[in-house]
């Protein structure tokens, strides 16, 4: 209906033109000769008419208009098309009496050309086009062949035919036109669909990374064009890797679902919430809070997971931990912005569990000494500079010893000694651990290939090898390839890697 009636709208002035022009010429023909209430004032009115109708289109026409509203409006449309142009045909019909053969011809040529004319017109809404052909063409068929007059029979077959032929390509015009808007709204519809599909979560039914960035980019811009002031956050769910593991996916996404619901519910106008991946959530807070309420704003956002989960007759507690970034102070770019409220968010799932953390000064000093550490692990010659010291192992009850624990050692001609926990972490965050690891793992074989055949070697893997199928092969390899006895090789993994890969794998 709205189409129809946008499209209307453009032919409306085109349409009540075609009618004045016509009247007035057809009027000025007949002055002197009808009387004047058939020359000046029924015309005059008519015109009158078109030129009132013709304003109210004119100011209609740029108007959005509701669905039930434009078909009112086009009811009316067909009803008072039909109206007018009988009284169009009543007018013309009228000076029929008082003009000769020439006068009778133009008003032949009136009434064609003008509803021919007006047929076009209304193409677009066909229901008022057939109306004006019924109350205007068929009553003047019947008319001229009435009339008795050899050619007005002709003129009248002869437009009885055209009209036939109008009415045809009319049904054909209309019906493409509406071939063409439902082929339009089917194409808005995918588009949206598609829009919806790229930019908001499928489980959440939340904006999802996509959307966030983009959002996150445009506030970023504004931080640095204009110092708009807004907090970036980003929240991860403790425990919910054990939850996805023991009790399936499906209760998994039904936690995730739940959890985004409750976050929205504690968010105001100024927050925005995304479901980024996995179990990790984003935050965009546009207001220009102090670092009070942004804790105030974080722990409201860890409250939600005061309740425990219900889902499926399953009551599962997990927790969260929000790290926060205020802009411009942490950052100028989106990426920066979000990289130092994930290190706070990292920060806070080490040492503030289930709290939330805002980056800091001292945050940023740390950012960049790990910076420095994992810049030199990716120069130096690894074999060189890391090395193993071997703690013993002993039997408590035997007191023997059983074997030796390799633990690593890095020192580096411009650090000095860094400490395994500092750069192993740095490696397990980046592509460098399994590298370290298959160095490593070289040099404790090579050393427990000569030690007595009963001693075992234990030796730490991080969680980030275990989940790489192609470090996995490659530890495989070595070890065959060092010739000592698989068993005597314990595999160990750390309390600290379990919890980093937990958050590294729901992500």
């Amino acid at each position: 209906m709205g189409a129809q009636l946008a499209a209307f709208s453009r032919q409306v002035p085109l349409l009540y033109f075609i009618l004045s022009v016509n009247s007035i010429a057809l009027a000025s023909t007949h002055l002197g000769i009808a009387p004047t209430v058939l020359t000046v004032v029924f015309p005059g009115v008519l015109v009158w008419a078109c030129a009132i109708r013709c304003l109210i289109w004119l100011q209609r026409r740029n108007r959005v208009v509701e669905p039930k509203a434009a078909a009112r409006t086009l009811r009316a449309t067909v009803m008072l098309g039909g109206a007018l142009g009988f009284a169009f045909l009543a007018w013309a019909l009228s000076l029929f009496p008082y003009g000769d053969t020439s006068r009778h011809g133009h008003i032949l040529f009136f009434v064609g050309i003008t509803v021919v004319s007006c047929i076009f017109c209304l193409m677009h809404v066909r229901p008022a086009a057939l109306i004006l052909t019924g109350t205007v063409i068929a009553p003047f068929v019947v008319f001229l062949l009435a009339s008795g007059d050899v050619v007005h029979i002709a003129i009248g077959l002869n437009l009885f035919l055209v009209t036939v032929a109008m009415i045809y390509i009319l049904i054909i015009c209309s019906g493409q036109f509406a071939a063409m808007v439902n082929g339009q709204m089917e194409t808005r519809r995918l588009s949206n669909e598609n829009f919806r599909l790229a930019n908001v979560d499928s489980l959440t039914d939340l904006p999802n990374r996509r959307q966030f960035f983009h959002r996150l980019s445009i506030l970023a811009e504004q931080a640095r064009t204009a110092n708009h002031r807004f907090v970036v956050g980003v929240l991860d769910l403790d425990g919910f890797k054990a939850v996805n593991d023991l009790y399936g996916h499906g209760v998994g996404d039904r936690v995730l679902k739940e959890t985004g619901q409750r976050l929205l519910k504690v968010s105001d106008d100024t927050q925005f919430i995304a479901r980024l991946g996995g179990d990790e959530f984003g935050i965009i807070v546009d207001a220009g809070l102090d670092a009070e309420a942004v804790l105030a704003v974080g722990a409201r956002i860890c409250s939600v997971f005061d309740a425990p989960f219900s889902v499926a007759g399953i009551v599962a507690k997990i927790g969260g931990s929000v790290g926060f970034a205020l802009a411009p102070d942490a950052g100028s770019t989106a990426e920066l912005l979000y990289e130092r409220a994930d290190y706070a968010l990292y920060h806070a799932k080490a040492r503030y569990r289930g709290q939330p953390v805002i980056f800091s000064r001292e945050h940023e000093v740390e950012i960049r000494k790990l910076s420095t550490i994992e810049h030199t692990l990716r120069r130096i010659d690894l074999d060189a500079e890391l090395s193993l010291h071997f703690q013993p192992i002993v039997n408590v009850g035997t007191s023997r010893l059983v074997g030796f624990e390799a633990l690593a050692r890095w020192h580096n001609p411009e650090l000095g000694n860094v400490a395994p926990d500092v750069f192993i972490s740095v490696a397990e965050r980046t592509e460098l651990i399994g590298t370290i690891t298959q160095v490593l793992l070289r040099k404790a074989l090579s050393a427990a290939s000569s030690w007595p055949q009963d001693m075992f070697l234990s030796f730490n893997l991080s969680m980030r090898d275990l989940i790489s199928q192609v470090t996995i092969l490659q530890i495989v390899a070595i070890i065959e390839g060092s010739g000592i006895d698989p068993r005597r090789i314990i595999i160990e993994v750390t309390e600290t890697a379990l919890m980093q890969a937990s958050r590294c794998r729901s992500r």
